[in-house]
């Protein structure tokens, strides 16, 4: 399955499990994501995102959103979204 960019992690709250995110481009609720960074490298569906603490279906790029994630992250962290379903990874840039 190939892999978008699709942002950036600027913040992770510890204690609630949520990501700050900044997106480069669509996420929806139900989309599989991936988290990498120098020692993250998580796989999981979007369960919920937030703007300013209200619940959203789907964010656009530029939107600064917060997710619920089941792992440690770390700001800096990049954020891929699968684009197909053929069972790989691969990642490209925007």
């Amino acid at each position: 399955m190939a892999e978008l960019l699709t942002g950036e992690v600027t913040h992770y709250y510890s204690r609630l499990g949520v990501a700050s995110l900044s997106l480069r481009a669509p996420l929806s609720k139900g989309d599989r994501i991936r988290i990498l960074g120098h020692t993250t490298d998580l796989a999981e569906a979007v369960d919920s995102i937030e703007i300013d603490h209200q619940q959203i279906d789907q964010a656009r790029p530029g939107d600064d959103v917060a997710i619920k994630v089941v792992g440690r992250v770390r700001e800096g962290d990049k954020i891929y979204r699968e684009t197909e379903d053929d069972g790989s990874f691969t990642v490209r840039d925007l």
